[in-house]
């Protein structure tokens, strides 16, 4: 008989990447929708506890809709750095944000549109910084449609400093 024993490695948590999340209303024993989480690096159902920590939301109450991201921490956690006219102004003002120095938190990312720089603050104060790549705002099969794509990285350790490269 030959036993073999393993040992499972587990991988850190990313705390950076390039993700996508979207307005798709789903039903399982709920409705429900797929929203980001930046602490478990993943998309997370809004039916969890805790659920993900930004949510798209598209706005129809305004023509064109906008797209907006939400969080359900219960305190203001968005701050928009800047729009930027281009892509390469946009990637080089996220990679030169060094540190959070913030005031004024607003309660929405609203509206987001791509080539924007945003700081996220976490219920317990973990920050993220984001950058719009791309958004998707339209209407399919009828309803309205919206997604959007970030490059993002984290501070895991709360501090006011993000992680160099």
């Amino acid at each position: 008989m030959i036993i073999v024993a393993g040992c499972t490695k587990k991988e850190p948590t990313r705390t950076s990447g390039i993700d996508t999340i979207d307005n798709i209303t789903h039903f399982a024993v709920t409705y429900f929708n797929y929203g980001f989480s930046f602490s478990s690096a993943k998309l997370l159902s809004t039916d969890l506890n805790p659920g993900p920590d930004i949510t798209l939301f598209l706005n129809t109450g305004y023509v064109p809709p906008s797209l907006t991201l939400q969080t359900n921490n219960l305190k203001p956690s968005f701050y928009k750095l800047d729009d930027y006219p281009d892509e390469a102004s946009a990637k080089t003002a996220f990679d030169n944000l060094k540190t959070v120095s913030v005031s004024q938190w607003l309660d929405m990312a609203d509206p987001i549109i791509t080539n924007q720089v945003w700081i996220y603050r976490s219920g317990s104060d973990v920050y993220t910084k984001f950058r719009i790549i791309s958004i998707i705002n339209e209407t399919r099969q009828s309803v309205p449609y919206g997604e959007c794509t970030f490059q993002w990285i984290t501070q895991p350790d709360g501090s006011s400093t993000f992680p160099g490269k």
